[in-house]
């Protein structure tokens, strides 16, 4: 076995590397850029070693560097997590010409899968079954078009050598495929340096399911089961969950079989993922077709230890240091049901713009020991840190475990609830949102789940305005409660020689002005009209720090964290914001600036569709944006003329710069 490894990664993946590696007596060596310095990953490794700057091209994806560090600290093996580096064949063959072992694939495994193009046509000679498309190399948009036509539609457009959910486009109609073809071959280019694609058929009503399939130096390989990844966001991954509802013993021993024969094509060693995409057809009938293997261990393999009680993690470097696999098939079993949650710094109402800035609060559940009715956090961050532009938006995974999925279902709402942040956007409550709609609680599944349900999950308020405003007041009422000196004057309970006092609040709650009125009744009780609702409002603080309100007939247990004026509000049902206003800054009002267009987030501009002088209308496409390793598409607000471009394709902008200017 190893006595030193370099984990060649950052963030959650890299922390949990370096658990297991602690956990087996192996030393670890961690690389960091200037942005992450001081990141969780440098603090849980037993050496560190700086490599370049915040992008990932002048740092994590420059391996010469990570060789060099690896050599000085005398590590035997890399380990190169998922993403960077992680299916990059050169890399790994640059790690074996300088005698170190790549705890990975052999780099002709991940030249066979890493074109998708490629990959199809050995599937189709192992036999495994295969989506209707075209997988050649002529990359002639003309014959592209071509083909996609022959396909018909809608078909998707992926990035040969793609993943992620990255370079990836569906197409409805032959007159769009032109611009989502040019759209998909920017991204692929800036994601893989490769701009060739294929072309699919776009299965109906499809889902996503992958088996994680494990190989060794000695000619076995076997399959772990599998894990349903159907609900996605921008063809990206949100929850993940095995078993996958409704799988038969049947199929699921036809996928394994067809999951083995495509490692088995390529002389797989180590863990890898093959995924398929499941047509399900009237009656309950599902055939599966592949898709692509992934040649590494992915984001969602912790649902796959927790059904197995297995740590794939210490299995890839028992296999990379040369041991036989610790199981055979038959010795591989499912115990209960796992869901994962994937935390995300982004704005699931803004088209899942990623986010940017300082966890200000980053509070989690505790987690539980890794058995039946578990609670695992994955992470990288802690309080006080910040999630930069220059990587992946993830915060933290959340991966619940129970006896069936209706219970590990209510565990992952129960410890969601309990995920606290504050400074940056998340999709916390969204997740929430998913895991209470029909389609998932019955798991009625596909890839189209979010869009189908789109109606309950965007623009929700799980608290409203009344219990915003209660929770805000009653956190400024006990804040004042410590503050005072004890005079008879200023007494806690609210008392007054007589009469009444009235006391108005004015907040900003999504977007709107509104106004609460609290009132000290002379026996020292409060009373608050907020949101319509009116009646008696009675707060205390808990030990533990939390508030109990009762308002409107309903009691509540609540975190209040006050931040800039506005209040974060975390209740049981869900959490939202509320900002109190200062009705003597306010007063007079401000006028909005308008004919301005900003960046809505920290990134890279990659073209502009518009020049000055151009007439266009409310939601046009003007520019293309490029952040957290996406692209995003700024329209038009407004019908006008494009006065000035601001910027040039490739300069990097912060968020709220203005991009152009739009006369009315």
């Amino acid at each position: 076995m190893f006595k030193k490894i370099l984990i060649a990664n950052r963030g959650e993946i890299a922390c949990r590397v370096a658990a297991t590696a602690r956990r087996m007596a192996i030393r670890t060596v961690a690389v960091y850029s200037d942005a992450d310095a001081n990141a969780n990953h440098v603090r849980a490794c037993d050496e560190s070693v700086y490599i370049g700057g915040s992008a990932p091209k002048d740092s994590y994806l420059r391996w010469e560097k990570i060789l060099e560090a690896a050599k000085a600290t005398g590590a035997q093996a890399i380990h190169p997590g998922y993403g960077f580096l992680s299916e990059n064949e050169d890399f790994a063959q640059a790690c074996a010409d300088a005698g170190l072992v790549f705890i990975g694939p052999p780099p002709s495994a991940i030249k066979a899968m890493g074109l998708k193009a490629a990959s199809k046509q050995l599937m189709e000679a192992a036999g495994v079954p295969l989506v209707p498309g075209y997988h050649g190399h002529d990359q002639d948009p003309a014959m592209l078009q071509r083909e996609a036509d022959r396909i018909g539609y809608p078909v998707l457009i992926k990035a040969s050598a793609g993943g992620g959910g990255k370079g990836m486009r569906a197409v409805d109609k032959s007159e769009d495929f032109a611009a989502a073809l040019a759209s998909c071959q920017r991204e692929a280019i800036n994601s893989f340096g490769d701009d060739a694609v294929l072309i699919e058929k776009y299965v109906q009503r499809p889902r996503h399911i992958e088996i994680q399939v494990f190989g060794d130096t000695h000619g076995d390989c076997v399959y772990l089961f599998e894990r349903d990844c159907s609900v996605q966001r921008r063809h990206q991954k949100v929850l993940e969950e095995a078993p996958a509802p409704g799988m038969t013993e049947a199929m699921r021993q036809q996928m394994g079989a067809a999951a083995v024969a495509a490692a088995k094509a390529v002389n797989y060693v180590g863990a890898g993922t093959v995924e398929f995409i499941v047509e399900q057809r009237t009656g309950g009938e599902m055939n599966f077709f592949f898709m692509e293997m992934n040649t590494r261990l992915q984001v969602e393999h912790p649902v796959t230890e927790a059904i197995t009680g297995l740590d794939l993690v210490e299995w890839q470097l028992r296999v990379a240091s040369g041991e036989a696999l610790p199981l055979k098939q038959a010795g591989l079993k499912i115990h209960g049901h796992a869901i994962e949650a994937r935390i995300c710094a982004e704005n699931p109402d803004n088209n899942f713009l990623p986010a940017t800035g300082m966890l200000q609060v980053y509070r989690k559940p505790q987690a539980t020991a890794f058995e039946r009715g578990s609670i695992r956090i994955d992470d990288g961050v802690r309080e006080g840190g910040e999630i930069s532009p220059f990587y992946d938006s993830m915060i933290a995974k959340l991966i619940v475990h129970g006896a069936t999925r209706d219970e590990a279902l209510a565990r992952l709402d129960t410890a969601l609830a309990q995920v606290h942040i504050v400074g940056v956007q998340t999709n916390v409550q969204f997740l929430r949102g998913v895991l209470a709609t029909d389609s998932f609680s019955k798991a009625d599944l596909d890839t189209a789940l979010i869009e189908r349900e789109r109606a309950v999950l965007f623009d929700r308020e799980p608290l409203g305005l009344s219990l915003a405003a209660a929770a805000s007041i009653a956190r400024t009422l006990l804040d004042e409660r410590a503050a005072r000196t004890g005079d008879p004057f200023s007494r806690r309970d609210g008392w007054r020689s007589h009469g009444t006092t009235a006391r108005i609040f004015a907040f900003d709650f999504r977007g709107d002005t509104q106004t609460a009125t609290l009132r000290y009744l002379h026996d020292g009780t409060l009373t608050l009209n907020a949101g319509g609702v009116s009646g008696p409002l009675v707060i205390d603080t808990l030990p533990n720090g939390q508030i109990a309100l009762s308002f409107d007939g309903e009691r509540h247990t609540l975190d209040v964290y006050e931040r800039q004026s506005v209040a974060h509000v975390f209740a049981g049902k869900g959490a939202t914001r509320i900002a109190a206003i200062d009705r003597l800054a306010h007063a007079g009002g401000a006028q909005a600036e308008g004919g301005r267009l900003t960046a809505p987030m920290p990134g890279k501009v990659v073209s502009f569709a518009v020049k000055a002088g151009d007439k266009v209308t409310r939601g046009q496409p003007l520019a293309v944006m490029e952040a957290m390793k996406m692209e995003h598409t700024i329209a038009a607000p407004a019908d006008g003329t494009v006065e000035e471009l601001l910027y040039a394709p490739g300069d990097q902008v912060t968020e709220g710069s203005e991009l152009l200017r739009i006369a009315a």
